[in-house]
């Protein structure tokens, strides 16, 4: 037993130190970050946009606290956790890690087939998001823009019809500059709770942030 713990400390050991050498093969030498150049260069190897969902998909894996950074120690806690020690490694684990933040398999009878449902990570992935996107202190909310294109990445593949009215609802209204965490979790239970394009089922007297109750008025008017 105590050649077997010696000989897992030194694997464990081993595959630290592939893994800070990763982290150093993209980071500024002189902050000894990965900057946003940085991290341009490991989607270049990954083979991946830096656009790409599976990218912050990454940072929420490593909870990296800064956008376009990240530092060793959040580095390694999500490369540890994704067993990935090299770029190969980490290359065939985003298809896993997607599936972890949007779906998991289930199967209530062994002879019927496997279903999906969506991943209770999901919520946390979609809330930080948000506040990953928070760049500056004391910053308590995103500008329209910004929020278009952050609906557009983290909640289009799943809700792609509520998605495009509300960004361009968004787009062509004058009532609100920028979107707080309170409206963006409140589109969210939305998506999820809300019949659509029907909406026969939303209640505005209900505790809706004030915005949805002004994008539900817009659709119906548009229906009609």
């Amino acid at each position: 037993m105590l050649l077997m713990s010696i000989a897992s400390g030194k694997a464990a050991s081993k595959e630290l130190e592939r893994i800070d050498s990763l982290f150093y093969t993209y980071a500024n030498s002189s902050s000894g970050m990965i900057e946003p150049e940085g991290i341009e260069a490991l989607c270049s190897d990954l083979e991946v946009e830096h656009t790409d969902v599976r990218i912050l998909m990454l940072a929420w894996k490593m909870k990296a606290e800064k956008q376009g950074y990240f530092i060793l120690e959040e580095w390694r806690s999500g490369l540890k956790a994704l067993r990935a020690d090299t770029i190969t490694k980490l290359k065939k684990a985003l298809p896993d890690l997607d599936k972890e933040v949007v779906l998991v398999p289930i199967s209530d009878f062994l002879f019927f087939p496997i279903k999906v449902k969506r991943s209770s990570n999901f919520t946390d992935f979609y809330t930080y998001a948000f506040q990953y996107c928070l760049t500056e202190e004391k910053q308590k909310s995103i500008d329209i823009e910004s929020i278009c294109e952050l609906l557009n990445l983290v909640l289009g593949f799943q809700f792609r019809p509520q998605v495009d009215y509300f960004v361009e609802y968004l787009k062509i209204q004058i009532d609100y500059k920028v979107i707080n965490m309170d409206q963006w979790m409140g589109f969210y239970r939305f998506c999820n709770e809300i019949s659509f394009p029907d909406l026969c089922n939303y209640d505005d007297e209900l505790a809706w942030p004030l915005i949805l109750d002004n994008f539900v008025e817009w659709m119906r008017a548009k229906q009609n």
